[in-house]
C-alpha cells in the first residue's frame, strides 16, 4: 500500500493517530543516527533516506533518476516497517546487525532488509540507530557499487 503523498508531512498527516506517533518516533531515532549528506525525501510511497543525485549522479541501478535508497520507512496495511537497504547490501554488516539485535533481548522480525514491527516498543531502537549511523554515505556508495554494479 504505497502513498501517494509528495512531501514527508503529507505522508505523517494521512495516517491514524497512534501509527503517526510510531513512525514519528521511530523517524526521530533515523534522523538522529542518520550520517551526514542522505536527505530524507518521499521514495517509492515511503519515507526514504537516500544519497542525493547530486552526490551520486549515477542513481539507483533500478532508476537511474532515482537517489540511491538508504532506508525507508512505511505504515503498511498489517505493519509498519523499515527497509533498510544497507543491511541487504552488505552482508557483513548484517550479520553484526542481528547479533547485537539477538543481544538486545527484542525479537527480531525481519527479511532481508525488511524490519516489521507492530509499535516502536517492538523495536531495538538503539542497534537499528548503531547501524545506521555507521553507514557514512561514501561506505554506502562503495558497498552498493561492489555489490550491484558492474564496473
Amino acid at each position: 500500500m504505497q502513498s501517494k503523498a509528495k512531501t514527508v508531512s503529507q505522508y505523517l498527516a494521512e495516517l491514524p493517530a497512534d501509527r503517526r506517533m510510531a513512525i514519528e518516533q521511530v523517524r526521530k531515532m533515523i534522523l538522529n543516527n542518520l550520517p551526514k549528506g542522505y536527505e530524507e525525501l518521499m521514495q517509492y510511497g515511503m519515507i526514504g533516506y537516500a544519497v542525493p543525485l547530486s552526490l551520486y549522479p549515477p542513481g539507483y541501478h533500478c532508476k537511474k533518476d532515482e537517489p540511491l535508497p538508504f532506508i525507508s520507512l512505511a505504515s503498511q496495511k498489517n505493519n509498519m516497517a523499515i527497509y533498510m537497504f544497507c543491511l541487504y547490501a552488505d552482508e557483513q554488516n548484517a550479520v553484526r546487525f542481528r547479533k547485537e539485535y539477538e543481544a538486545s533481548g527484542k525479537k527480531l522480525d525481519m527479511g532481508k532488509s525488511c524490519i516489521r514491527f507492530k509499535k516502536p516498543e517492538d523495536l531495538a531502537l538503539d542497534v537499528i540507530g548503531k547501524a545506521i549511523a555507521r553507514m557514512p554515505v561514501k561506505k554506502h556508495i562503495e558497498t552498493y557499487e561492489k555489490r550491484f554494479t558492474k564496473r
